[in-house]
C-alpha cells in the first residue's frame, strides 16, 4: 500500500513538473526566444500563454525586453573643433526590435548590449562635437547634433537588433578652465560695448552742446540787434520830440538846455567852476528874458546872475 501511495505521488509530482515546464507566459512588457538544443526555432512577441518541449533539456525560452529603455552616459569630456573642452550628460533611448539578432549578438544580455551602447554613443558625441565649433553646442544646432548623433548610432546598433529611438544632452558645461576664459572674453565684450557707448554719448554730447552754444550766440545776436534797433528808434523819436520842442519856442527850448547843463556841471554842494565871466555858459545869469518868443510862446523865466 506504501509502495503505491508512492508512486502516486512520483506520477503526480512529475506529471505536475511535466505540464509546468511545458508552458510559459510571455506577458506585454516581454518577448520570448524559444531555442532547442541552442538553436532558435522560435520567437513570441504577442503577449499570452505558449506552450514547448517539457523541461529546458530539449528547448529553453530566454525572455527579453520590449519596452522602451534607457541607457545613461556618465560625464564626458568632449573637444570641439577649435579645441576647447566640454562636459556633456546624456542619454540614449532604445528598443530591442530584432530579438533573433539581439540574441545571436549578445546572447541575449542587456548588459553587454549597453556595453557596447556605452562604447559607440561615447565615439558618436565625440565624431559629432569635434565637427563643431565652440559656440554651436549652446545654440539652435544643438538639436541637429542630437539628431546626426542619434543616426550614428542607430547605424552601428542595428547589427546587434537595437533601434535607437532618441538621443538626448541633458547638460552641456564648460570646463573650469574655459569657463574663466569665456568669462574674461565676454567680460571684455561688455567693457567693448560700454566703450563704444559711452563714446556715443561724448559724441551726442557735444553735438548737442554745440547745437545749443549756436541756437544762444543766434538769440543773444538777435536780442541784440533789436534792442539796437529800440534804441536808435527811441534816440530818433527823442530827437524828433526835441527838434519838435525847438522849433515851436526856440527861446524857452535854449533856457531849458541851459538849466539842464547848469543841473550836470554844478551837481553837488562842493563843486567848483573856473570860468571867464563873459563865458557863454553864463548867458542866462545877469539878465531877464522877459520877451516874448519869435515864435508867439510866452518869455522863458528871468535868471540872474550873482
Amino acid at each position: 500500500m506504501n509502495n503505491k501511495l508512492t508512486i502516486l505521488i512520483i506520477v503526480v509530482v512529475g506529471a505536475f513538473y511535466i505540464l509546468f515546464s511545458s508552458i510559459f507566459i510571455v506577458n506585454e512588457r516581454d518577448q520570448a526566444i524559444v531555442t532547442r538544443f541552442g538553436e532558435i526555432t522560435r520567437v513570441h512577441t504577442t503577449p499570452g500563454l505558449y506552450f514547448k518541449v517539457p523541461t529546458d533539456i530539449v528547448e529553453s525560452v530566454q525572455i527579453i525586453e520590449d519596452r522602451l529603455l534607457r541607457y545613461d552616459l556618465d560625464d564626458i569630456l568632449l573637444q570641439v573643433s577649435d579645441g576647447k573642452f566640454y562636459i556633456v550628460d546624456a542619454f540614449v533611448t532604445f528598443k530591442i526590435d530584432d530579438p533573433i539578432k539581439f540574441r545571436e549578438s549578445v546572447s541575449g544580455d542587456l548588459p553587454t548590449a549597453e556595453r557596447r551602447i556605452a562604447t559607440r554613443f561615447d565615439a558618436a558625441l565625440r565624431q559629432v562635437y569635434g565637427k563643431r565649433d565652440f559656440n554651436a553646442a549652446l545654440s539652435a544646432a544643438r538639436t541637429e547634433m542630437m539628431l546626426e548623433t542619434r543616426n550614428i548610432l542607430r547605424n552601428d546598433m542595428s547589427e546587434l537588433g537595437i533601434d535607437i529611438v532618441d538621443v538626448r544632452v541633458l547638460r552641456t558645461d564648460l570646463t573650469s578652465q574655459v569657463s574663466s576664459q569665456t568669462f574674461d572674453r565676454m567680460k571684455a565684450e561688455r567693457l567693448a560695448q560700454a566703450a563704444l557707448a559711452r563714446a556715443r554719448g561724448q559724441e551726442l554730447a557735444q553735438a548737442l552742446t554745440a547745437i545749443a552754444d549756436r541756437q544762444a550766440i543766434e538769440i543773444v545776436a538777435t536780442a541784440n540787434r533789436d534792442s539796437e534797433i529800440l534804441r536808435g528808434e527811441g534816440d530818433a523819436e527823442r530827437n524828433r520830440i526835441f527838434a519838435e520842442a525847438y522849433t515851436k519856442d526856440i527861446e524857452f527850448f535854449e533856457f531849458y538846455r541851459s538849466l539842464q547843463s547848469y543841473r550836470n556841471a554844478i551837481g553837488g554842494p562842493d563843486t567848483s567852476l573856473v570860468l571867464s565871466p563873459d563865458s557863454e555858459f553864463f548867458n542866462y545869469f545877469g539878465r531877464s528874458v522877459n520877451a516874448p518868443s519869435t515864435n508867439g510862446g510866452t518869455g522863458a523865466p528871468a535868471a540872474s546872475a550873482r
